[in-house]
This record gives structure tokens, sequence and C-alpha cells, in this order.
């Protein structure tokens, strides 16, 4: 199976924030929404994304957004409970040109298609990967391409080099991510190679796949890049953790694209939120917003539908 580079490099928010900062920050979330959203101001809207919204969305001037809060750097909350994050603040600029709210709500990752069609939510906006699986239930708009990095107790006790030295060994991801269907396209390769295949738990939370490594249950956390950079930052004031450095893929694995998840249905509503990705590009925001979290080099190289194969 070949596997390519792909890392985002995010830069500390707060500095003192780590795995136990972390889990307080999960439990403050749990309710299920987060605080309000930013109301937009009739000088930020673009004409053309905001003629292409949905009627329906217009009228209520909102857009519902589900997401697994917290998955730092991606959406997190800061040290007065406000939500943050590259997809909040991602969020809020292209609300603004569409002239509605996204309302970011916590929703856990392992229902959150469910939760776009059930009703309960419009979009997706979660660190959520664009893939071909994915495709078949919903389409994407897509602004971020990176990938995945393997996270590792300090030190790297367990002496991991690169992908196939987790061969025989218990690793964590989060569960209903993709990570545990990459890892398991090494089986063949880890059984001819001896060790046999990984041995994969996947968790509820990254939280508890972090806590997984930190207490030796797991010898690894595999894991979206920007995620397994801010760790490595700021967990324990940057001590709890490091990231595997492979020289055969220098800025992680599996490139992909990550994107704003839409119910096929609502084709309008992606051309829309198209548009407005276009608009926050074109004016700058976009690439502020990169700068802000140190995610630059895992900007899409042009805002596209569906760019996940």
């Amino acid at each position: 199976m070949n596997f390519d580079k792909r890392t985002r490099r995010p830069v500390l928010l707060a500095a003192s924030i780590g795995v136990t900062a972390a889990l307080v920050l999960s439990a403050c979330s749990a309710a299920g929404t987060a605080p309000a959203a930013k109301a937009p101001s009739p000088a930020d809207v673009d004409a053309a994304a905001a003629a292409a919204l949905p009627a329906r969305y217009k009228e209520a001037g909102t857009i519902k957004v589900a997401s697994d809060i917290p998955f730092p750097p991606m959406e997190m909350f800061d040290d007065n409970q406000n939500l943050t994050g590259f997809d909040y603040d991602l969020a809020q600029a292209m609300g603004a040109k569409l002239g509605v709210t996204m309302d970011l709500q916590t929703q856990s990752f392992d229902s959150i298609i469910p939760s776009l069609q059930s009703g309960k939510h419009d979009v997706i906006m979660s660190g959520m990967n664009d893939t071909p699986e994915r495709q078949k239930t919903i389409d994407f708009v897509d602004y971020l391409h990176a990938g995945f990095s393997i996270l590792v107790p300090a030190g790297n006790p367990g002496k991991i080099a690169t992908v196939l030295d987790l061969c025989g060994k218990d690793v964590a991801v989060q569960k209903a991510t993709v990570q545990a269907e990459i890892l398991r396209g090494y089986d063949a390769e880890c059984t001819a190679a001896g060790p046999g295949p990984m041995k994969i738990a996947e968790l509820p939370l990254e939280t508890d796949v972090q806590t997984a490594v930190r207490s030796g249950k797991a010898v690894a956390d595999v894991v979206d890049s920007a995620v397994a950079s801010y760790a490595a930052q700021t967990a324990g004031g940057g001590t709890m953790f490091e990231v595997v450095r492979d020289p055969a893929n220098p800025a992680g694995y599996n490139p992909v694209y990550t994107g704003i998840g839409v119910l096929k249905k609502d084709s309008g509503l992606s051309q829309a939120l198209l548009l407005a990705l276009q608009a926050v590009v074109a004016d700058g925001s976009y690439a502020e917003i990169l700068k802000k979290y140190d995610m630059g080099d895992y900007a899409v190289d042009a805002a596209g539908l569906n760019l996940g194969t």
C-alpha cells in the first residue's frame, strides 16, 4: 500500500493546554452546543455566494454545523471557554460571506453523518476527510489537503521510526475515522514481516486515544497531522508526546482532502458554500486563518467539490 506525505503544523493557541486540559474541555462541551456564533455584518457579504444560498437558510439566518468538539486545533475551547480553532474561524469567515451565522454544535464523530440525515444539522465541519466511500453519502467542499502522523510518548520508548514499526503492536485511533482503515491496509506487509497485523483500538475521542498512549495501553496514536503536532507542542508544556519523523514521508502519511460535508440533496447549499470559500480565499482571509494556526503548507490549490479520490 503506497502512502505519501500530508502534514499540518498548527501553532499553539494556548501553550498551557495539554491532555488534561483537553479532557476538561471535552466535559465542558458535552452538553451539545458551543457558545453562540458571531452575527454576520452586511458589509462582509459576498453577493454571488449570498445569492446562491437556498432560501430556507437565508430565512433561518443560520446554518447548523455538526462538529466533534474538541478536536484541537480544528475546534477547541480557549481558557475563557470560547470556541476557537481552524474550522471555527473558517466557518465564521464563510458565514459572513453568505450573510448567515455558521453555528458549530457538538456532535460525536461516529454519528456525525446521521446527524445530517436526520435533519439535526445542515453541514459537517469537523476536520472530516473527503473519501470516495463518504462521497457515496455526502458531498464535500474541500478546504485543506494534509496527512496523518504517528504520535508517540516523549522519548519514543517504542523506537517507532516508520509505520511498519507498528506491526504487531497496540495502536490507538479515534473511532469512525479513516486511520483504522489505513492501518489495516498494512496487514499483509506486517504478516509477511513476521510481527503480524497491528492491534488497533478504536476509541470514542481523540483525548481518549492520547490517554491510552500516555498510560502505555498503546505505543502510538495515528491521527491527523495537525492534531498530532498540536498535542506534541502543547501537552504537558510540550513534554508528553513527540511526532515520529519518517524520512520517507517527511510530511506525514496518505495525503487526503478535508472538506465540509453536505447531503447530496442539498447541492444548492454546497454551491453556496463553495462560492463563500472562494470569496474567503480571494480576500485573503483564508491565508490569514492558515497562518494563525501555522497550517499554510496545507492550503488547497483551489477550492473545489469532491476532490478526494
